[in-house]
């Protein structure tokens, strides 16, 4: 941890990604379009964030009816636009967007993402592909070490040791890593940061762009990008 830096990385661009955040989730593919075209590489990061410290939380049961709820009135009518609006561009990449049943800890999930980190940026988008669209299909226990393991396998991972190292050093590294992205006050998911400098959310990608092509000409403004093709839609 003590070479751990929240602002600065080797590659070009950081990207900090919640694996239960579904902004984070359609903002994955683009990014992705957006590094393919510039030929350039990403530091992926996982930020587990403590939705409950600033939504509440609920719970709900069969057939979706709220069997729990710890949040004001303004707080669900944030969360229902949330997952509106990010359904509207989940739709649009082909992908299923279900809200969650609770909120989930997804510390376990990132401490597997950091098991892939280290294998190479393959096999961690291949972690990202067996966890991400499952997930969101509530077809995946992402609080299940069991669960985390079978997915590292599907993606190639070699998993060797992995379970001791779970519950071990991976928990060390990643609360020390969050402690660290807190502290820094980077604080929500997607994070784009770019010499140095802080971008929340997918429609700061042109800027993002931008700044990775050197600046040249005036800025654009801010604009989502078509989770298919990473152009402003």
């Amino acid at each position: 941890m003590r070479d751990f830096d929240p602002w600065h990385s080797e590659h070009p661009l950081i990207v900090y990604i919640d694996i239960k955040s579904p902004y984070a989730f359609i903002a994955r593919d683009p990014t992705l379009a957006l590094a393919r075209q510039l030929g350039i590489s990403i530091d992926w990061r996982p930020l587990t964030l403590d939705i409950p410290s600033y939504l509440g939380s609920a719970r709900t049961g069969a057939g979706g009816k709220v069997v729990e709820s710890k949040r004001s009135a303004s707080q669900w009518d944030a969360v229902r636009y949330a997952y509106q609006d990010a359904r509207r561009y989940a739709a649009r990449a082909g992908y299923t967007l279900r809200g969650t049943t609770k909120i989930w800890d997804t510390s376990l999930a990132h401490i597997g993402f950091l098991w892939a980190k280290q294998q190479g940026d393959a096999t961690l988008q291949g972690y990202l592909d067996q966890v991400y669209p499952p997930f969101w299909r509530r077809e995946l226990d992402v609080e299940a070490p069991e669960v985390i393991e079978q997915a590292l396998t599907a993606a190639g991972a070699d998993v060797t040791g992995f379970l001791p190292w779970l519950a071990g050093e991976g928990r060390e590294l990643h609360d020390g890593m969050q402690a660290a992205i807190f502290g820094a006050g980077i604080f929500g998911v997607p994070g784009y940061v770019v010499d140095g400098e802080l971008h929340f959310g997918r429609e700061h990608l042109p800027r993002v762009r931008w700044m990775l092509m050197g600046r040249d000409g005036a800025p654009p403004d801010v604009a989502y990008a078509d989770t298919r093709s990473g152009t402003p839609a």
